[in-house]
C-alpha cells in the first residue's frame, strides 16, 4: 500500500473518532438533560429510556466503526493470518 495512501486511510479514521467523541459528548449531556427534566417531572414512567437505548444503539455502532474498522470480514485482517502461518 502507498504511504500516500495509508495517509488517507489515517486520516478518515482519525476524522471518524474525532467525531465519535463529539458524539458521544453529546449523547451524555442531551440524555443527562432529558434525566434531569425526568426527575423534575412526573416519575411515573421513565421515558428517557427511549432516547437512551435509541440513540446509544447508534453510539455503539459508530464506536465500532471508527475503533474496530477492521471486522470479521476483512481482508486485510485475513491477509496478515495468512502471511504469519506461511513465514
Amino acid at each position: 500500500m502507498e504511504t500516500n495512501q495509508k495517509d488517507q486511510i489515517l486520516w478518515r479514521t482519525a476524522k471518524k473518532r474525532a467525531n465519535f467523541k463529539w458524539s458521544l459528548l453529546s449523547y451524555l449531556l442531551v440524555n443527562a438533560f432529558l434525566v434531569v427534566v425526568w426527575v423534575l417531572g412526573d416519575r411515573t414512567y421513565f421515558w428517557p429510556i427511549w432516547c437512551i437505548l435509541g440513540w446509544g444503539l447508534g453510539i455503539a455502532i459508530q464506536y465500532f466503526s471508527a475503533y474496530h474498522k477492521t471486522g470479521v470480514f476483512s481482508a486485510e485482517k485475513e491477509y496478515e493470518k495468512l502471511k504469519k502461518e506461511n513465514s
